[in-house]
């Protein structure tokens, strides 16, 4: 059954056949090209892939360090209940696979997956493949919250910080980056409309603003907090403990599981906010959602691991590439594909200049800006890479 689409000329038509839809362009010259308008079974085989790709990963950052712990040590330590206490090489592995590398991982796909998703929710919100939290200056603003709680928590901050515990610092980062999202969406957004080149320009301001902030704060902080907030500023895994997890974890996780049921939003969005509310759908609600969750990932993961750049543009555009734009596959497939990346990126990070250690933000950094740099001009139409 052939069926025209839309004001299509008598050339392109679209064949159906259940749920399948194909395009179909007649070309006089070169013939028939066929365009496959249905991926789902591609996206799902992908997302399977991913899932795999993830575990020999984590497997493999579990093994790489500047320890000499070999594959079958970690492998019998990981399940191993007791320890001999007389094998010191044997109590030392347990100690670096438990207590350093294990919580690494973890709180490695946790990052990795939050940044990710929160880029793909961020480009289907604007509508624009080159919208990310640290971009626009959201990260810049839950980076503020942190710096604020580093630098006072020991003054006039103290009463919040016994009342809220280990939760303060995720908390001041989340509300941070949910203020500087808050402020960008009303700027760049006029009679229902949202502006690409305001929100760039005002992420670009934003993000400004809060850098000038948060220098004063390191200018005014002590020798030991600025050892602290220097390497914390250009991100790092180094710090991962079980504590930090317990912090930040719930927080991210929960931003994980609501992000896919937004799916369906972010891909009436991608038609225009005046079609999606002729589907009857709650925009408001949907963007208000929406902007919360990304405050909440992006400022709970920047509490815990500082600045990590790049993940969230990098990862949601290669995978549009692959699967196409249909946010039920591209956010798990996101979250899949941001912490492998993350994890790999974190295992150069400590490898590479092994014992010593290069911040994870400038390993994304090295990826993520040339990456950055082919989009731009591509859309251009400088490169037809």
């Amino acid at each position: 059954m052939t069926d025209t689409v839309g004001d299509m000329p008598a050339s392109h038509f679209a064949k159906r056949n259940g749920s399948t839809e194909t395009l179909v362009v007649n070309d006089s010259k070169n013939g028939s090209t066929i365009l496959q308008g249905d991926r789902s079974r591609q996206a799902r085989f992908l997302i399977a892939m991913l899932a795999v790709l993830l575990v020999v990963v984590a497997l493999f950052s579990l093994t790489a360090g500047a320890s000499q712990a070999s594959s079958w040590s970690v492998l019998k330590s990981l399940f191993s209940s007791q320890v001999d206490p007389n094998d010191i090489a044997a109590q030392r592995d347990h100690i670096i696979i438990f207590d350093i590398r294990l919580p690494r991982i973890v709180l490695g796909i946790l990052i990795g997956a939050s940044l990710a998703v929160s880029g793909a929710v961020m480009q289907g919100l604007f509508r624009n493949p080159l919208a990310d939290p640290g971009l626009v200056g959201v990260s810049s603003g839950a980076s503020l919250g942190a710096i604020t709680i580093i630098v006072l928590g020991g003054t006039f901050l103290a009463p919040v910080l016994s009342v809220l515990g280990m939760y303060t610092l995720p908390l001041a980062a989340f509300f941070g980056g949910l203020a500087t999202t808050l402020i960008l969406y009303r700027v760049a957004t006029r009679r229902g409309r949202t502006s690409i080149a305001t929100m760039l320009l005002a992420g670009i301001a934003l993000g400004a603003m809060s850098g000038a902030f948060s220098g004063v704060l390191v200018y005014i902080a002590d020798d030991r907090q600025l050892r602290d907030l220097t390497f914390w500023g250009m991100g790092s895994l180094a710090g991962a403990t079980w504590i930090k997890i317990l912090t930040a974890g719930p927080i991210i996780a929960l931003t994980l599981v609501a992000a896919p049921f937004l799916a369906r939003g972010l891909n009436a969005l991608a038609l225009g906010e005046a079609t999606a509310n002729h589907l009857g759908l709650p925009i408001q609600r949907i963007k208000n959602t929406a902007i919360v969750l990304v405050a909440a990932a992006t400022g709970a993961s920047v509490a815990v691991s500082g600045g990590i750049g790049f993940v969230g543009i990098v990862v949601p555009h290669l995978l549009r590439l692959s699967i196409g734009p249909d946010h039920r596959y591209l956010l798990p497939a996101s979250a899949l594909l941001g912490a492998s990346m993350l994890l790999l990126a974190d295992a150069v990070s400590r490898t590479v200049v092994a014992p010593a250690e290069i911040p994870i933000g400038i390993v994304t950094a090295f990826v993520g800006a040339p990456f950055f740099l082919w989009i731009l001009l591509r859309r251009r139409g400088l490169l037809d890479l």
